[in-house]
């Protein structure tokens, strides 16, 4: 069975297509044939990466104005390297409290994707053109399943998952803390288990997403306990354009005195804050890096950022009593040796000192970067999303 692994970003598509056996288990997945990313969307020239597992490279630019055109591409490429295609699975942000295993797709659970649109702004609806984009360029008959971010953290104890406010509101409106980015925190358990040699049931680690959305997760005997996002993609860490925590006074407050809708004020919270809001230049932390010794705010972003991250770790050292390892993943976590740096200043207290030299080495790939004898590991797992997709694909469609 060859499967299409889709991953819908807010500006971006990547892809993998895998070669899967018959039998539909997970670890069943034989290799991958092709895959690429489209970024930029909706700019005026998106760039397009398209690779097999022989072969140049496609590397183009061209108009690439949605997802669902961004996946018609995919599809038109595809075809014409003579592969085909005979399940697609996509990442989906959120599952709410319905979603908490891999799902096949119908017009049932799509309208429920649709319904949880409210709670993942900027990413259910990506996932959904990209579906609507599959069905369009490969018919209504393709199996197509649904690989959710929220399912891996449906382990959270109550002490983690509630919050404290009215009970009863709660339960009625299903507000609870959720958590993402599980389907790279699943990637980056498994690698660590493989690496270190220890069965997931006794991996106790703290693993951090660091991309243009950021969070961080505890994770104790291979399971989620307490992660930094929340009831949406919002809560947690500083972002690309993403506040992170703030008071949740500052929406009414804000609603109040700038005089426009609550709706309006989570958009700024969502689209206009994070690393752009503090540095009313970019959310960009490369761009940042660049400029914080010739613009305070550039400075002041970067050093809140990585703050934010480690009063994160700390909590969790003291929630999980310790862990064996601190993974790095996501564009900035796999490719920034300098933010990584910085994050880990001052967390030799628990056990954890760098080796500048293992950090700063250039390349990317699986990697230790604490010094030999540390406590407390820091590992690089680059996340691989797509053949997480695809194995859950796989393994939803034989269920």
């Amino acid at each position: 069975m060859n499967v299409l692994a889709i991953n819908c970003g807010s500006s971006s598509i990547k892809f993998g297509l895998f070669a899967a056996p018959a039998s539909g288990g997970r670890a069943g997945v034989v290799r991958r044939q092709a895959g690429g990313r489209i970024e930029r969307l909706g700019q005026d020239k998106a760039q397009l990466h398209f690779e097999t597992d022989s072969g140049a490279p496609l590397d183009t630019a061209a108009a690439v104005p949605d997802h669902a055109e961004g996946v018609r591409r995919i599809a038109e490429w595809i075809r014409a390297i003579g592969l085909p295609v005979q399940a697609v699975g996509h990442r989906v942000v959120h599952g709410g409290p319905r979603f908490r295993t891999p799902t096949v797709l119908d017009d049932t659970v799509i309208a429920a994707i649709h319904g949880l649109e409210t709670l993942a702004p900027l990413h259910n609806g990506p996932s959904l053109a990209g579906i609507r984009g599959c069905r369009a360029a490969f018919g209504g008959e393709l199996p197509m399943v649904a690989v959710f971010d929220t399912a891996f953290h449906a382990s959270l104890p109550e002490r983690a998952w509630r919050y404290a406010i009215p009970r009863e509101l709660a339960d009625r409106h299903g507000i609870r803390r959720y958590g993402f980015h599980g389907i790279s925190y699943r990637a980056a358990l498994e690698r660590y288990c493989a690496l270190a040699g220890r069965p997931e049931s006794r991996a106790t680690i703290i693993a951090l997403h660091l991309g243009s959305g950021c969070s961080a997760v505890a994770i104790e005997n291979g399971r989620s306990v307490d992660t930094s996002m929340g009831l949406t993609p919002l809560e947690g860490l500083v972002m690309g354009t993403r506040s992170g925590d703030v008071d949740p006074g500052i929406v009414g407050h804000l609603s109040r005195a700038e005089e426009v809708p609550v709706a309006e004020v989570e958009r700024w919270l969502n689209e206009r804050s994070g690393l752009l809001g503090l540095s009313s230049r970019s959310g960009d932390l490369r761009d940042l890096l660049a400029h914080e010794h010739d613009d305070d705010r550039a400075a002041i972003a970067v050093e809140l950022f990585c703050y934010r991250i480690r009063k994160y770790i700390g909590a969790y050292l003291a929630a999980l009593g310790g862990a064996q390892a601190l993974v790095f993943t996501g564009a900035i976590g796999e490719r920034s040796a300098e933010i990584r740096a910085r994050i880990c200043q001052g967390l030799d207290c628990f056990g954890l000192t760098l080796d500048p030299r293992a950090n700063a080495e250039a390349g990317g790939g699986e990697r230790r970067i604490s010094a030999s004898g540390a406590r407390l590991e820091a590992i690089v797992i680059p996340t691989d999303e797509e053949i997480e997709i695809a194995r859950d694909t796989v393994q939803a469609l034989h269920r």
